[in-house]
């Protein structure tokens, strides 16, 4: 958001006139994630038999009711209709269908340790500013040492290839490679990532066979973990003062993309936006 426009960023956090509230693919985004990674951790943890007995779209059904319940209670509305919600449970049946199939081609166990889901991330930045977060799957592989990072997105037919080259969405995993190494002391040379995406739809009317799930890896050598690293400092250095608190100097940079989904364009806080 601040690469986009520094001014919404400080509007939303440090202002706090941000408004959140759920929707289906938030909601479908939370459940799915929760069952793969539930799967996996059967899978690695005791055996592929006990995980392939999974009732996995049992699971995606409570999960899909627990968080829609969730967000309409916290929403005081629901962030959905019920037609939509069955619709995104069947698209999350397909999807789960051809994972089981399929799950051999994606994670395995010979050789290879579960590190964890929802694996910590937790560094100090700069005086009073910490990075933290959570990655979705850490896997090691125990023949090269080497650590893979997944992370999850649900997506309706897959990333373009526009959305490969949007680097606000791809450089999350660089700056979880750059973190991991740091925190668990692991080499950064010794690090892959993944976007591992789960469609939901499927194009129609092709005359060759379409998957669920799409891998995508992000340009991660030494040249685009500097351009991240250069990317956050900026960030650190234009957003906080050296005691870590924040700046108000923030200044609108309008653009056609960052203005389209503003909540403040044309508004009393932002009068400089592209309608």
């Amino acid at each position: 958001m601040y690469n986009d426009c520094p001014l919404r960023w400080k509007l939303n956090y440090v202002d706090e006139l941000r408004i959140f509230e759920s929707n289906i693919y938030l909601i479908f985004g939370t459940a799915m994630h929760e069952v793969l990674q539930t799967y996996l951790e059967i899978m690695y943890h005791d055996s592929i038999k006990n995980a392939d007995k999974l009732n996995l779209e049992e699971m995606l059904r409570d999960k899909l009711i627990e968080q829609f319940k969730m967000a309409e209670e916290a929403d005081g509305k629901a962030p959905c209709t019920k037609q939509e919600l069955g619709e995104f449970f069947q698209d999350g049946c397909d999807i789960l269908d051809f994972f089981k199939k399929r799950r051999g081609e994606y994670f395995s166990r010979r050789g290879y340790k579960l590190i964890g889901c929802e694996v910590p991330i937790d560094v100090e930045l700069k005086k009073n500013i910490k990075m933290i977060g959570y990655i979705d799957i850490v896997i090691l592989d125990e023949i090269s040492n080497t650590i893979k990072i997944y992370d999850i997105k649900t997506s309706t037919m897959g990333w373009n290839k526009w959305m490969k080259k949007d680097e606000n969405k791809t450089q999350q995993l660089l700056l979880y490679k750059q973190f991991y190494s740091k925190q668990y002391n692991h080499p950064i040379d010794k690090i892959d990532v993944e976007y591992f995406i789960v469609k939901r739809k499927l194009y129609e009317n092709l005359d060759f066979p379409q998957k669920r799930v799409q891998k995508f890896v992000p340009a991660n050598g030494k040249p685009s973990l500097n351009k991240v690293a250069n990317r956050l400092d900026t960030f650190l250095n234009e957003a906080f003062t050296d005691m870590g608190e924040h700046k108000n100097d923030m200044i609108a940079t309008p653009s056609k993309k960052a203005c389209r989904w503003c909540e403040f364009n044309q508004t009393e806080y932002c009068n400089q936006g592209v309608k």
